[in-house]
């Protein structure tokens, strides 16, 4: 199993267009671990919201990074 993140824009679109961390995680708790730690810097590269993936299955998508 690999876990991953998907960075989405606020309509769920991929985004592509610019680099951001690739990383490849264990577990799960590993991924969701990494994102607490670094869910501000995304928002300021202009991910608005996260899927996570293990390997080619969507575990949850739609988390937002912006509070409201």
């Amino acid at each position: 199993m690999t876990w991953r993140w998907r960075y989405e824009n606020a309509n769920g679109g991929e985004v592509t267009d610019r680099p951001l961390p690739r990383e490849v995680f264990p577990s799960q708790a590993d991924a969701e671990s990494w994102l607490g730690e670094n869910w501000r810097d995304l928002l300021e590269s202009g991910v608005e919201q996260v899927a996570l993936l293990d390997e080619d299955r969507v575990e949850y998508t739609g988390l937002a990074l912006r509070q409201e």
